[in-house]
């Protein structure tokens, strides 16, 4: 079973018909988000000028019987904990929100779907990597 979690950045990509993410995803038996990629893509909606649209969307997107919010709790915390103290020891800076991603991950045994390289930096977890589009 093909299960993924996704980073904002592929969201966005999906958003935007990146035609790799989009076969990613066709194929995907199961989708999943985390409440933190929930907050960085509301964030981005509130300082853009299509907010209703976009919430929409999202709304369409976690209604899909595929789409699931991962549930943030004290494991949660405790694969936060490791990755963050591993990352500080090897002097390797990753944001505080990829970590919390990279614990989701961790935690319910999913990879993570993104263009950002920093999710390479954190050994913990499994990254499929696509190429963002030129902007």
């Amino acid at each position: 079973m093909t299960r993924l979690l996704l980073d904002s950045s592929a969201y966005i990509a999906f958003k935007k018909r990146h035609p790799e993410v989009i076969e990613i995803l066709q194929q995907a038996e199961l989708i999943f988000l985390c409440p933190i990629v929930l907050g960085e893509l509301r964030a981005g909606f509130l300082q853009g000028t299509k907010r209703d649209a976009n919430e929409r969307e999202l709304r369409l997107f976690l209604e899909s019987l595929r789409v699931r919010v991962l549930v943030m709790d004290v494991e949660t915390s405790e694969r936060y904990a490791v990755i963050h103290v591993a990352l500080k020891k090897a002097g390797t800076p990753v944001s505080i929100n990829d970590i919390w991603i990279a614990a989701s991950a961790m935690q319910h045994g999913l990879p993570v779907l993104t263009s950002d390289r920093d999710f390479h930096k954190i050994p913990q977890i499994i990254v499929r990597h696509f190429s963002a589009l030129p902007t």
